[in-house]
C-alpha cells in the first residue's frame, strides 16, 4: 500500500514537473531565448525546486531518451565529408583541442585556487565540451560538485551564445561583410513521413549501441554509444534522415528538466565569487579562441571565420548554424567540433578519473 501512494505522488510530482517545465520553454521560446526547450525546462525546475513546497521530479531514464536523440543527432553530422576533413586536418585539430583544453585546465587551475573549490570541480565545469555533455560526464565521476559544474558551464554557454555571433559579424573576422544572422539554417524543415523507414533501424542500432556502451561503461553511454553507432551506419551509405524541430525540442526538454534538478545553490559556497570567476573565466576562454583561431588560419588556407567558429569553445550545432549563415566552410567547422567532441568524450573521463583519485589521496594524506 505504502509503495502505491509513494509511486502515485511521483506519478503526480512528474506530471506537475512536466508542466511547469512546459510553461518555461514556451516562455523562453517566446521570447526568443537560444535553445528554449534546454534553458527554459532548466532555469523552471531550478526555480521551483528553490522557491515552491512541491518537489520536482525527473527520473533519469526520461533524461537518457533526451541523450540517445541528441547522440543519434550528432552521429548524423559524422558524413564522409567530415571523415575527409577530420582524417585530412587531424595533426591541426589534435593540436588545436589540446591546446584549448591545456589552456582551460591552467585557467582552471587558478580559479580552483581563488575559489579555495576543488580543482577536479572547477576542471569539469571548464572544459568547453558543451552543456549537457559536461553535466553528464561530471555526473558520472564521484566527488564531482555537479551544482558548480552546472553553474560554471551555463555561464559558459550564454556568453558564448551571444559573444560569438558578434565576433563573428565584426570587422574583425567579417572583413566589412554584411551578414545577417537569423538564427536557423534556410532549408526545407524535414517532414514527419521522411523518417520512415530509416529511422526504425536507426533508433534500434541508437537503443543497442546505448545498452552496449553503458554495459562496457563508456562514458556518457547513452550519448556516446548512438553516435558511434549512427556513424556507423550513415558512412556505411545508410543515411539517417535529419529530425525535425519537435523531436530536436523534445530531447532538450527531456534533458533541462534533470539538469534543473541537479543545480542546487545553497550548495554554493562564496557565491559571488563564483559567479564573478565564471564571468571571467568564459570571457577568457573566448579569447583563447580567437588567438587560437589566426594560428589556424595560418596553418591552413582557411578563412578566418572558419577557423575561429572551429575552434569557438561553442556546441557543435550552435557554431554549424552560425557557420551556414556566413557563408563558412562548414564541413570543416563540423570536422574540428566533432573531433573536440569526441575526444573530450574519450579522453577526458580517464583524466578526470585519474586526477580525482590523485587529488583526494593528496588530500587525505595532507589530511
Amino acid at each position: 500500500m505504502e509503495k502505491q501512494l509513494n509511486n502515485r505522488n511521483k506519478s503526480i510530482q512528474l506530471l506537475y514537473s512536466f508542466v511547469v517545465a512546459a510553461l518555461g520553454g514556451l516562455v523562453f521560446n517566446y521570447i526568443h531565448m537560444p535553445i528554449p526547450w534546454l534553458l527554459g525546462p532548466m532555469v523552471v525546475i531550478f526555480l521551483l525546486s528553490r522557491i515552491g513546497k512541491f518537489t520536482p521530479y525527473w527520473p533519469v531514464h526520461i533524461r537518457n531518451i533526451g541523450l540517445i536523440i541528441v547522440g543519434y543527432t550528432i552521429g548524423l553530422s559524422f558524413t564522409k565529408d567530415a571523415l575527409i576533413q577530420i582524417i585530412h586536418q587531424s595533426p591541426s585539430m589534435l593540436l588545436m583541442t589540446v591546446l584549448l583544453i591545456s589552456f582551460s585546465a591552467l585557467f582552471a587551475l587558478l580559479i580552483s585556487k581563488l575559489t579555495k573549490i576543488d580543482y577536479p570541480t572547477i576542471l569539469a565545469g571548464s572544459i568547453p565540451g558543451g552543456l549537457s555533455q559536461m553535466i553528464t560526464l561530471g555526473e558520472e565521476m564521484k566527488g564531482i560538485d555537479l551544482t558548480i559544474v552546472t553553474f560554471l558551464q551555463v555561464t559558459r554557454l550564454m556568453m558564448i551564445i551571444f559573444v560569438v555571433p558578434l565576433l563573428v559579424i565584426s570587422p574583425m573576422f567579417s572583413g566589412g561583410e554584411i551578414f545577417h544572422l537569423t538564427g536557423s539554417i534556410t532549408k526545407i524543415k524535414p517532414q514527419w513521413a521522411e523518417l520512415f523507414p530509416n529511422i526504425i533501424i536507426f533508433t534500434i542500432v541508437c537503443v543497442i549501441f546505448a545498452i552496449i556502451g553503458k554495459k562496457i561503461k563508456l562514458p556518457t553511454a547513452y550519448m556516446l554509444g548512438p553516435i558511434i553507432g549512427t556513424a556507423i551506419l550513415n558512412i556505411g551509405g545508410l543515411h539517417g534522415p535529419s529530425l525535425p524541430s519537435t523531436i530536436v525540442d523534445i530531447s532538450q526538454f527531456f534533458m533541462g528538466g534533470y539538469i534543473g534538478t541537479l543545480m542546487k545553490p545553497e550548495q554554493l559556497t562564496n557565491k559571488v565569487k563564483i559567479i564573478i570567476f565564471s564571468l571571467i573565466s568564459g570571457s577568457v576562454l573566448i579569447l583563447a579562441s580567437i588567438g587560437l583561431s589566426f594560428f589556424l588560419a595560418n596553418l591552413h588556407p582557411i578563412s578566418p571565420i572558419t577557423a575561429f567558429l572551429s575552434s569557438a569553445p561553442g556546441g557543435m550545432d550552435q557554431m554549424g548554424i552560425i557557420a551556414h549563415e556566413v557563408h563558412a566552410d562548414l564541413s570543416i567547422v563540423t570536422g574540428y567540433q566533432l573531433f573536440r567532441i569526441l575526444f573530450i568524450f574519450f579522453a577526458v573521463p580517464p583524466l578526470l578519473k585519474w586526477l580525482l583519485t590523485y587529488y583526494y589521496r593528496k588530500k587525505m594524506n595532507s589530511d
